[in-house]
């Protein structure tokens, strides 16, 4: 509390003990912002990217003074517009960056309705400390200096916002954005501030980022009419697939009326190939080598203590080794419009309307064996342990064959509406009040999988060595409904609703030439409700018995194993051939299949028919309501000759929860869910600090500190819990959770050394303070309170509940972390070399940040347990052959998503017609999150993306592109513990070509 009022009161002195520095207010020092200024500020470039009268005029490229320039209206008859094109959109950044007081960067549009990239999250890897999490082959998510996407806030036109998509290979149930959500068209901005201010909306660790859409009364007079048509081709899918985008605006004559519509359409059918293992694990195997590891086979009987058995235990294999596709049917629609209202020189109105629709038919198709929790009945022979003991190769017999196919139909809808009244009350005194709504609806009415088994495959064989690439060769027909049975049917319906209400009121007074108040009040109200169901059911669940589907099977005794076992349906006709294509499978690799076809199999069990049940651990619902205020100073002007600008103040938040979970009991021989509902409040005083020093007109040192938070993830506040039966895990939420807290310190140097040119480098810190970290335990299933109805119906510990020890995980307050790291950015035109030379130019920035926390997880099992017998009368007392706890692991490593490297490099040209560019970006490993199954983390290996585009303009009015994404056929590969390196992953997009055409009038 000492530190924020010493912050506090330096504040004043700065502002009120200097008052001739700061009145004696310098050309070269930044002008605040401008009086009236909306709050959804639109640095496009039609508005940004001038040249004061009397500079020196370049056709080709140039850019505004080099002494910090002012942001000059292109009304203004001092001005005039002279940059095109690529050059134009980095010539407004750099003036954005430029003019800000703490660290900004910024991506312009190059034209209207035409952003530099076509994903946003694309664009955005191009700033210095961003990278992103690609999903399907397109940016979904972003991590700025280190910090995840739930440590970022989002505004769109001011306004705070969550956009949570559906797709992706589980959905998006937090407060992460998913940028995925809009087409890059409805865009002519974005704007990152890295430090906080007092006036910034809190809420962030990593950044703020704003995204601007249309700005009608910063265009010109009359009608603009844009329009663009592209058609996609992806060379793994060899599907085409069309994006459209237009864009009509209309200003009046005087200037004080502008309305803009703008709208965009894509569609693509493309597919993801490659291998997966659903995680590594330990098992008890049946037998190995031949020596029997239990005295009866495959089921019953005590453990025989070999040796051998012991060794293949406790090695690592694949739980679920397979080849697929899946197939991501996108599309996307977004629609905006702007209403502006200038009826004086004082006075704005401005209504911004978004919507966008993102639909998705996600289908996967694989060929796998299930090791997962049915070891007790492989027999394994001809095994490699590695070094990192993992069982890399291996025969099986009487493995679980199986094939899948399954399904999802989701769809997401944004909404958002807002307003603003900008008003200059004196020539010294303004305000901006700002309010909205915003609505974001992801639903799930279909996630269906239908799994077709063979329980005693002979001759099964993998071969891990090559991890990325593995051979898995089926010695049994897996094309033969014969040898099939429909084991399982699954659908689980879910939906997630975010809900957005804000109001704002912000001041600015004059007080004296360069010393400004600013003061503000704000309001937020944020919903978060999601439901989860579940048709689900294991077709033969019981020791024999009728089947618990259709009543029509004698389902076999689980002791009888072999081909006349009955545990499902026949496959019969329900099936259809599935061919794996190219997924970088060596030869050797099974690569047809017979899958279930998803409409027969519906059809056969009536599972769209079937009563859904509620899901526990995925319904749930947070609402927060966020109430506070600002007081910030700005100051410029001048100490003994050096010019300075700095802003310095308080924030204050109250926040108010109320989470609500399910709560499950078991009376009377029923389940029974009851609604828990646990509330809380706390209160942050945010101080911030950013000063700005200009040694020369075009140099600048800037430095900041500041206290930020991010508030605890929606799941992790949840009463009650989450179990998963195929994993063996239980995970409590935590209603009591702190929030995120950190002190954050930047020092960074800029020098602008030329046209659309810059030279920073910033090094920066972040002291986390509060670090909410996972505590786990072993024990059994009994011991979590929860009933058995709980346990998913078709996971394997619904058979068998305490067939193994329990991983029980809970959310506690941890005691902190820390990251440090350094941007490097480097941005250049060759406007000095001769002949066509001078049209070329560069981007390229560098990252480099290390980070540490200290996490609690489970790591392996060690020992095998040993049957013990009555002493007296030699009968079992337990059997053995059980893996031992998972003992708890303290282990330090980096924070969530955060590379430790991140290069990326732009090489461009641009003459009046022409225009190429190129795009390489690196980013190093890291790690996703908690593991499962004894791996210590998981996360992603190294990527590197490739993109490049061609344009050329036939006339003033039309040009044609030819663009290119992921030009070296990336693969996506996902590793298994941090040590280990097991292969999760290893999956492949394709490259994607889009040829078009946009006119402008």
């Amino acid at each position: 509390m000492n530190w924020r009022t010493g912050i506090s009161a330096s504040t004043l002195v700065l502002a009120l003990a200097m008052p001739a520095a700061a009145f004696a207010q310098a050309a070269q020092i930044p002008n605040s912002e401008t009086p009236g200024t909306p709050a959804q500020v639109d640095p496009s470039p039609a508005q940004t990217a001038v040249v004061p009268q009397g500079q020196p005029v370049d056709p080709a490229a140039t850019t505004a003074s080099q002494s910090a320039p002012e942001i000059v209206s292109p009304d203004s008859e001092t001005a005039e517009i002279i940059v095109t094109g690529f050059r134009r959109s980095l010539d407004a950044a750099l003036n954005v960056k430029r003019q800000s007081v703490s660290s900004v960067d910024a991506i312009v549009a190059e034209d209207i309705a035409k952003f530099p990239d076509q994903n946003l999250a694309e664009s955005l890897q191009r700033i210095p400390g961003i990278s992103i999490q690609r999903d399907a082959g397109e940016g979904r998510a972003i991590t700025v200096r280190g910090l995840g996407a739930q440590y970022t806030r989002v505004r769109v036109n001011g306004l705070e916002t969550v956009a949570t998509s559906t797709d992706g290979a589980s959905s998006n149930r937090d407060r992460a954005f998913d940028f995925n959500v809009f087409a890059s068209e409805l865009f002519n901005s974005i704007v990152v501030h890295k430090t906080a201010e007092a006036s910034l909306d809190e809420g962030s660790l990593g950044a703020v980022v704003d995204l601007n859409t249309g700005n009608p009364l910063g265009g010109k007079t009359g009608f603009t009419l844009v329009g663009s048509a592209q058609a996609s081709y992806n060379d793994l899918s060899k599907n085409f697939g069309p994006r459209l985008a237009g864009l009509l605006s209309w200003k009046s004559a005087d200037g004080t009326f502008g309305v803009a519509l703008s709208g965009a359409y894509t569609k693509t059918n493309n597919f993801e190939l490659g291998n997966n293992s659903v995680r590594w694990a330990q098992g008890v195997f049946d037998s190995v080598n031949g020596t029997r590891c239990f005295s009866q086979p495959n089921r019953g009987g005590t453990y025989t203590n070999a040796a051998g058995c012991d060794q293949a235990a406790l090695a690592f294999h694949p739980r679920i080794p397979r080849y697929g596709s899946v197939r991501h049917d996108r599309e996307r629609l977004g629609l905006t419009g702007s209403v502006q209202w200038s009826p004086t020189d004082a006075t704005k109105i401005s209504i911004d309307g978004l919507y966008s629709r993102f639909k998705e038919t996600r289908e996967e198709k694989w060929g796998e064996v299930l090791l997962r929790s049915n070891e007790r009945s492989i027999d394994i022979s001809n095994f490699t342990i590695d070094g990192n003991n993992n069982l890399v190769k291996a025969t099986l017999n009487d493995a679980w064959v199986r094939t899948e196919h399954y399904l999802r139909k989701s769809q997401t809808e944004f909404y958002q509406l807002g307003g603003s009244w900008d008003q200059d009350v004196t020539d010294k005194f303004r305000f901006t009040l700002l309010g909205g709504f915003s609505k974001s609806d992801a639903t799930i009415p279909v996630e269906t999988t239908f799994v077709f088994d063979d329980r005693d495959a002979q001759g099964y064989s993998y071969d891990y060595t090559d991890m990325k690439r593995p051979t898995l060769t089926f010695g049994t027909s897996v094309t033969d409904p014969a040898n099939f049975q429909l084991a399982e049917i699954r659908d689980r319906p879910s939906e997630t609703v975010n809900t957005f209400r804000t109001g704002q009121l912000r001041t600015e007074w004059d007080v004296a030439e360069g010393f400004q108040i600013k003061t503000g009040a704000m309001y937020r109200r944020f919903s978060f409700d999601t439901k989860g169901f579940s048709r689900d059911a294991v077709v033969c669940p019981n020791a024999g018995g009728k089947d618990v589907v259709l009543g029509t099977l004698t389902c076999s005794p689980n002791t009888l194993f072999g081909p006349t076992a009955i545990y499902g349906f026949p496959a019969g006709n329900l099936g259809e051939i599935f061919n794996l294509g190219k997924a970088g499978q060596p030869s050797g690799t099974t690569t047809s299949f017979l899958v279930p076809n998803i409409d027969a199999s519906a059809a056969y069990t009536g599972l769209y028919g079937r009563t859904p049940t509620v899901l526990v651990g995925d319904t749930r619902s947070v609402i927060e309501e966020v109430t506070g205020g600002y007081m910030q100073f700005d100051v410029k002007g001048d100490i003994l000759g050096l010019n300075y600008a700095a802003n310095a103040g308080m924030r204050y938040a109250h926040t108010s929860q109320k989470s609500t979970g399910i709560s499950s009991s078991v009376v009377g021989g029923v389940t029974v869910n009851t609604p828990a509902t646990v509330g809380r409040s706390y209160d942050d005083w945010l101080p911030a600090i950013n000063v700005a020093f200009f040694p020369t007109d075009d140099i600048i040192l800037r430095g900041a500190i500041s206290k930020v938070l991010t508030r605890p993830s929606l799941g992790s506040l949840t009463p009650g819990g989450s179990v998963d039966g195929f994993n063996y895990r239980v995970t409590f939420g935590n209603p009591q959770l702190k929030p995120f807290r950190a002190t954050a310190l930047d020092l960074a140097a800029e020098w602008y050394f030329a046209p659309q040119s810059i030279f920073s480098v910033a090094v920066f810190k972040k002291l986390i303070e509060s670090f909410p970290v996972t505590q786990p335990r072993s024990g059994t299933f009994a011991s979590t309170g929860l009933p058995l109805s709980v346990i998913p119906a078709s996971s394997p510990a619904a058979l068998n509940p305490e067939g193994q020890e329990w991983q029980i995980n809970a959310p506690i307050n941890g005691v902190g972390a820390s990251l440090k790291g350094m941007e490097i950015s480097l941005q250049s035109s060759f406007r000095f070399l001769p002949g066509f030379l001078k049209n070329f130019g560069f981007l390229a920035n560098a990252t480099f940040i290390s980070s540490d926390a200290d996490y609690t997880q489970a790591g392996p099992a060690t020992t095998v347990s040993r049957p013990t017998f009555n002493p007296t009368t030699g009968a079992v007392l337990t059997p053995g052959g059980v893996l031992g706890a998972l003992p708890a692991t303290t282990r330090t490593a980096t924070l969530y998503g955060l590379s430790k490297r991140a290069y990326n490099g732009t090489l461009y040209y641009e003459d009046k017609k022409f225009s190429a560019r190129g795009s390489i970006s690196y980013r190093s490993p890291y790690i996703d999150g908690s593991s499962a199954t004894g791996n210590l983390f998981e996360g992603y290996n190294s990527t590197i993306n490739v993109d490049a585009s061609l344009r050329y303009k036939l006339t003033p009015m039309v040009e044609v592109s030819l663009e290119g994404t992921n030009l070296t056929d990336n693969y996506r590969s996902r590793y298994n513990d941090l040590d280990a390196n097991r292969n999760y992953e290893n999956n492949h997009f394709g490259r994607t070509f889009l040829m078009g055409a946009r006119f402008k009038m």
